[in-house]
């Protein structure tokens, strides 16, 4: 059953001009993707344990405890009432026992931290838990924190880094997009040192984004993941970002290496970029979803079943469109 808030989400979101809701809202959500989705809800359901873990490998990390929040959230389930309560509940335990009292730090890693973040900012103002404001006000002050102490202006695995890689900074900086449409502080000038290290990792000849800065094309991911930042940013005029999208369409096969992962700031990034493109590539992510996806309803991977049933799903979420950083 989908929440009031859900519903109004919705709502909202239907709101936009005519010329944008042509394009992806108001349609129906295709059935087989239903179909797939359910089934994968009913994995993460079934298969978490009592401290909000899931199985394989970074099962037990507290980022795909918010995932797995994150996956039911974009359903339009009902976090407070419905039959996916206990489970967002019990993922948010995780997150919060593995915080730090002291300063809002959230797991061992920083990548840890940014999904756990991000998880927090989408329950922020819809889930009944009143230690979700003040966790979410420290987990984006240690963020930031962060950055500003690192000469790159952007982030790697841990807090005190002087140095900065796409893929953690991707984590980090959607987390601080999420929060500020939540309503929290997040300084421009946060934002624009974020982008220019984006800048300095594409690579002049063919556009595409690069793991550090001036180390070359890195595959489809790391661009994916350049794209929807710079698309989160509201900066899609940017020639950094125009280039990066040309090149991620030539690199659409390329992110094979990082599966889930990359289907996961893929969808992100073709949906930000140009709705027409994502609906192709989304079709072609159903099928291989639905060809792939395990009795049980999980995806395997070298991630483990957790991660990559929790990123599967969410590939897919943009069919439903009920999470706030979706919005275009």
């Amino acid at each position: 059953m989908r929440s009031l808030l859900s519903a109004l989400l919705f709502v909202a979101m239907t709101s936009a001009p005519a010329q944008d809701t042509n394009l992806y809202r108001g349609t129906q959500v295709p059935p087989e993707v239903e179909r797939i989705y359910s089934k994968g809800l009913k994995y993460l359901v079934q298969n978490q344990g009592e401290d909000g873990s899931y199985p394989g490998n970074y099962g037990g990390e507290p980022a795909i405890a918010g995932l797995g929040i994150l996956a039911m959230l974009a359903h339009g389930e009902d976090p407070n009432f419905g039959p996916y309560a206990k489970s967002i509940k019990k993922g948010l335990d995780k997150i919060f026992n593995q915080t730090k009292a002291d300063n809002g730090y959230i797991g061992s890693s920083m990548y840890n931290h940014g999904f756990s973040t991000l998880a927090l900012a989408e329950c922020y103002g819809a889930v009944n838990d009143e230690r979700i404001a003040p966790a979410l006000q420290k987990a984006v002050d240690l963020i930031l924190a962060s950055q500003s102490k690192n000469p790159t202006k952007a982030w790697r695995y841990m807090p005190e880094s002087q140095d900065g890689d796409s893929t953690v900074s991707g984590a980090c900086f959607v987390a601080l997009v999420a929060a500020r449409n939540a309503g929290l502080k997040v300084p421009d000038k946060a934002i624009d040192d974020a982008l220019k290290f984006y800048a300095d990792c594409q690579t002049p000849t063919d556009g595409s984004i690069g793991y550090v800065p001036r180390s070359g094309s890195h595959g489809g991911c790391t661009t994916a993941i350049g794209v929807a930042v710079y698309a989160y940013a509201r900066k899609k005029d940017a020639p950094v970002f125009q280039k990066a999208f040309k090149a991620m369409l030539a690199q659409e096969d390329q992110g094979t290496s990082y599966p889930f992962y990359f289907e996961y700031y893929a969808a992100q990034a073709y949906f930000q970029g140009d709705v027409k493109q994502w609906q192709a590539w989304n079709q072609k992510l159903i099928k291989k979803l639905g060809d792939s996806q395990s009795e049980d309803g999980s995806w395997e991977g070298g991630m483990g079943p957790g991660m990559s049933t929790t990123m599967g799903l969410l590939s897919l979420a943009l069919n439903y469109r009920y999470l706030p950083i979706y919005e275009r």
